[in-house]
């Protein structure tokens, strides 16, 4: 018993299923300009299998032997994204990691890049990129709608063993909320607008979102 209580004091604790999800790392990358803070956005290239054409943020899968520290593969994807050096990249620290229910955990970083104009997008992975304020998304709050989420078991669970209620066919288990910025005829939304908000809400608490 003694031995189980050494292994539990001080311990700290972890995602429990981490390794059945996707695990991804980003980072939300800060440019200053004339004494003003700007937040650089990608526009993923077109012919990605994943999110083609979509807003984000630098950042990708997260490999077996980064998993105890994830703000490396923020900092290794956004250099071969931005085509920059590592050392342009200075973290300033986590945010809040998101749990998504289609099966992705994310790690967000804040971080500074630094050299600006050295920013030269890999065109295999990255469209465009554009900055935008800071400031403006800190004084207008996204809108936000809502996800459904929806589970089905496989074949062969063993219905029979459970309740009844757990045997009918995509029984609707929740949903979450969706947010939503505009900017500059730009439309960011998903994962990315909810990091950004994210960090809004640390940096000014109770910002409220608006129904579309």
């Amino acid at each position: 018993m003694k031995n189980i209580f050494n292994k539990l004091a001080g311990r700290r604790p972890r995602i429990q299923n981490e390794y059945e999800y996707q695990v991804f790392a980003v980072l939300l990358p800060l440019i200053q300009k004339q004494d003003q803070l700007y937040i650089l956005f990608e526009v993923r290239a077109g012919n990605l299998r994943r999110q083609p054409g979509e807003i984000c943020f630098p950042g990708g899968r997260v490999e077996l032997w980064e998993m105890a520290r994830p703000h490396t593969a923020a900092v290794r994807e956004t250099v071969e994204e931005l085509g920059i050096r590592q050392e342009q990249v200075v973290l300033i620290g986590p945010l809040d990691y998101l749990v998504n229910p289609h099966g992705t955990l994310i790690y967000p970083y804040l971080g500074v890049i630094e050299d600006y104009q050295d920013v030269t997008p890999n065109p295999a992975e990255v469209e465009e990129i554009f900055l935008a304020p800071l400031e403006y998304f800190m004084l207008n709050p996204p809108s936000k709608s809502s996800l459904e989420v929806v589970t089905r078991y496989a074949p062969d669970f063993p219905f029979h063993k459970v309740p009844e209620s757990y045997q009918k066919e995509g029984a609707r288990q929740g949903s979450f909320t969706v947010y939503f910025y505009e900017y500059g005829g730009r439309f960011i939304w998903g994962m990315t607008a909810r990091i950004l908000y994210n960090l809004v809400n640390i940096c000014c608490p109770e910002v409220p979102a608006r129904q579309p």
